[in-house]
């Protein structure tokens, strides 16, 4: 696949409908920032957008991802298989957001009980000292996972991850 051609194909159905970057970004619901970074051969948009994409712009998916259109439309079998990886991949999103805001409130939990203990003055007396350094430790964990969470190196991972997925769906 091809990420500058399926940029160029992007800009030229967006062209086609006369929408602006900041126009097809709201209706997609993502940034002006994102379009522009699809368009521009930088990344892809996630799978679930792509369908979107494909439906907005009445192309199949495949059209999408070769970045031109085909005579040949894509079967109903793969379509519906296609969005059945996307119901996944969404569900999949979904849960893994859960877990993520759960772990951020255990966070915000911890770091109130610590300034608790520490306002009062008793983060160094016995049980209390244990439930600070539990507290401190739990708030730098949330904070090292949320930054690898938002680091490139995420970004690398789950690009990883979905040209195994399209890998496997091509054979």
């Amino acid at each position: 696949m091809d990420l500058k051609k399926t940029g160029r194909f992007l800009k030229e159905l967006r062209k086609e409908k006369q929408l602006t970057q900041e126009q097809l970004s709201e209706i997609l619901g993502v940034t002006n920032r994102s379009i522009s970074r699809w368009e521009n051969g930088v990344n892809m948009p996630d799978f679930d957008l792509v369908i979107e994409i494909a439906n907005y712009f009445d192309i199949s998916v495949e059209e999408f991802l070769d970045g031109e259109r085909k005579d040949n439309m894509i079967d109903k079998k793969t379509e519906e298989t296609l969005l059945k990886v996307s119901d996944y991949e969404t569900t999949g999103k979904i849960k893994l957001l859960k877990r993520i805001n759960l772990v951020f409130i255990a966070s915000l939990i911890a770091f109130i009980v610590y300034a608790v203990i520490d306002f009062k003055g008793l983060a160094s007396t016995g049980v209390y000292e244990d439930i600070a350094s539990f507290s401190l430790g739990l708030v730098f964990g949330v904070l090292l996972f949320g930054t690898l969470m938002t680091s490139r190196y995420m970004t690398k991972i789950q690009a990883f991850k979905r040209r195994i997925l399209f890998k496997n769906l091509k054979h």
